[in-house]
């Protein structure tokens, strides 16, 4: 029996040899954020005239156009524009590839936050991070290759579906860690049990597994759970030990804000996604914002204290974990990624509501890291930041850019399901060759 997870050469040759997604969940708002419009400034409170009449997966009518409240500068020697809600991370401007004109299939949340992470609106899709596992294989033995912590306030609509292996071998899907306490349920070795008992149960319980695998081959599940029992032993120690925050010195604590309940629990996040990435995990995604509504980036009611929360509680640690991954050395193998499952309008959901709808039209995302080029905006929005209308993006484009970023053809990267030849992107998706260094 082959383990499914041992390393593969990628198609070409890349610099990015891992990733870390900060999925804002909820959906930020573009124009209070990378896009900025001085439009919304000049028709403040003034009917929309466009073209698009609903908005939103409830088909709300479309409100009155609303300004920012955030301020936009120009950073770095770029000059890109970044509103005030991220300062910390604007200082990293010359390192960022702001994509300002995605746009997606779906403006329901279910379904945007598995188009963004599966490539399809429907449930049961491999995710980004489970090809990659399949694609490369994993850098170690004793972790995970795919890690995924959400928010203490919920996980994503859909669950576990945003990190499965869908019809892939379950070998490949995401791991779910907690960032406070045992990384894992149930890992610790049960009290008064000894390594040598330890030992030689699981030892006997592969025999078994391996005889009933006889019996039914190509039973990826057995596989799985055969190869989870050894992992998750050596994970006992490993996995707990790279989550003990308490190891690093308490500067570096300080600059990831663990001292501050506003960034705490996100900056102990990207304190670990960091330790994971040194420790050879291939793909860590974040989740800022769970549960529903207000708790996540989903400001209906008030889209202005809503992105002034959730800024606060990301900002400083994702520069954080920035400024730690050019310290570490780790800045020229690994790709960032930053956004949520799509946009919010440039309206208002009503006069004098300062809350925004959903907007599937038109988004920001970033890239930055290894392979990138920094310092720039690809794309654009209209002049009220509504619709994608140059150089548009759609979530496979944004897909097969990523896989290429880790040296694999997005149209070489297949699994043979159903009598075809599946693929990440489906039947779409071209590289977004300004994005690459």
């Amino acid at each position: 029996m082959s383990n499914p997870l041992t390393p593969r050469l990628p198609h070409f040759a890349a610099k990015a040899k891992r990733v870390v997604f900060l999925f804002m969940h909820g959906a930020p708002s573009q124009v209070d954020t990378f896009d900025p419009k001085p439009a919304l400034s000049r028709l403040h409170g003034t009917p929309y005239k466009g073209d698009v009449e609903q908005v939103g997966s409830n088909g709300r009518s479309v409100g009155h156009l609303m300004q920012s409240a955030f301020e936009f500068r120009r950073h770095g020697q770029s000059g890109l524009e970044i509103s005030s809600l991220f300062p910390r991370t604007a200082r990293f401007a010359d390192d960022l590839c702001v994509i300002r004109s995605m746009y997606t299939d779906t403006a329901a949340h279910a379904s945007g936050c598995l188009q963004m992470n599966t490539g399809s609106v429907l449930i049961g899709k491999p995710s980004l991070g489970a090809w990659l596992s399949y694609g490369l294989g994993s850098q170690q033995e004793n972790l995970p290759s795919f890690v995924v912590m959400t928010d203490p306030r919920g996980g994503p609509i859909g669950s576990a579906s945003n990190w499965t292996a869908g019809y892939m071998p379950a070998s490949y899907q995401g791991t779910l860690f907690r960032s406070t306490g045992v990384p894992l349920l149930d890992l610790a070795t049960p009290p008064g049990t000894s390594d040598r008992a330890q030992r030689h149960s699981l030892d006997l319980l592969e025999r078994l597994n391996r005889q009933h695998l006889q019996s039914h081959p190509g039973d990826s599940e057995l596989v799985a759970r055969i190869n989870s029992y050894e992992l998750a032993y050596r994970m006992q120690t490993t996995a707990a030990e790279v989550v003990d925050v308490s190891r690093e010195d308490a500067k570096t604590q300080e600059m990831y804000g663990l001292n501050h309940k506003l960034t705490a629990d996100f900056g102990r996040k990207c304190l670990i996604a960091r330790r994971l990435l040194e420790n050879g995990v291939r793909f860590v995604q974040l989740y800022s914002g769970g549960g529903h509504i207000e708790d996540t980036w989903d400001g209906h009611n008030d889209c202005i204290t809503n992105h002034r929360l959730h800024a606060g509680e990301t900002d400083q640690p994702i520069a954080a974990l920035l400024a730690d991954l050019k310290r570490t050395g780790l800045w020229d193998e690994t790709l960032v990624i930053w956004g949520g499952e799509f946009g919010r309008t440039p309206t208002s959901e009503g006069v004098g509501k300062p809350g925004r709808d959903h907007d599937s039209y038109g988004f920001s995302m970033w890239l930055s890291g290894a392979g990138v080029k920094g310092g720039q905006a690809i794309g654009a929005t209209d002049e009220l930041g509504f619709k994608a209308v140059e150089e548009r993006a759609h979530i496979s484009d944004l897909h097969a850019t990523v896989l290429h970023l880790l040296g694999l053809d997005h149209t070489r990267l297949i699994y043979f399901y159903q009598g075809l030849n599946q693929r990440l992107t489906g039947v779409r998706g071209n590289v977004i060759q300004k994005a690459l260094a």
